[in-house]
């Protein structure tokens, strides 16, 4: 699996995970929601300043929305 793909299953996990729209992710990060969406279905690259702010908003460590199979191993935490 490319880190494209890894990013976005990850995002769309923990954002799912706090039952947020991707709407309200991306008001509570600065994006907006398309791009949300794009990054989630892995048509998209992600910088590293948006990465940033999308796991602040997410309130989780950047590294964990680049780690294979992270958002399925919190489901068990």
């Amino acid at each position: 699996m490319d880190i494209i793909r890894i990013v976005g299953e990850n995002i769309r996990g923990y954002r799912a995970k706090l039952g947020w729209t991707q709407e309200k992710l991306a008001v509570r990060a600065k994006v907006h929601y398309n791009y949300i969406g794009n990054l989630e279905r892995g048509e998209r690259n992600i910088g590293l300043i948006k990465l940033a702010q999308i796991a602040k908003a997410l309130n989780v460590p950047i590294y964990l929305l680049l780690k294979p199979n992270s958002f399925s191993e919190s489901e068990n935490t």
